[in-house]
């Protein structure tokens, strides 16, 4: 981007108005963020709530009452990993977005 061009930007940027200044911010990080550009982009989850979904969340819903919930930290844990380890997973672009492939 030249420099003119980022002047004008900033220029628009300076006249918005708070609430529009609020939306512009998280869309301005959903586009440097590749967790939030891929859930940006992600297409809407058009498939039907089965009866099978219903009873999967039943029995979850019904284990809940009689256990605790599982901390995030304990199920990494179980896998070999830190939660420094997945906030590092999320930031990791996958290897479409970075121009590299794996066959």
């Amino acid at each position: 981007m030249n420099t003119e061009t980022r002047s004008e930007v900033h220029a628009l940027v300076d006249r918005l108005p708070a609430a529009q200044l609020a939306a512009l911010e998280t869309i301005l990080k959903s586009m440097l963020d590749p967790l939030s550009r891929k859930l940006a982009l992600a297409p809407a989850d058009d498939e039907p709530f089965t009866d099978e979904d219903r009873k999967a969340v039943a029995e979850a819903e019904e284990w809940r009452k009689h256990n605790e919930p599982i901390p995030l930290e304990s199920v990494l844990a179980d896998l070999g990993l830190t939660m420094a380890d997945w906030e590092t997973m999320a930031k990791t672009p996958l290897p479409e977005e970075n121009g590299s492939r794996s066959a």
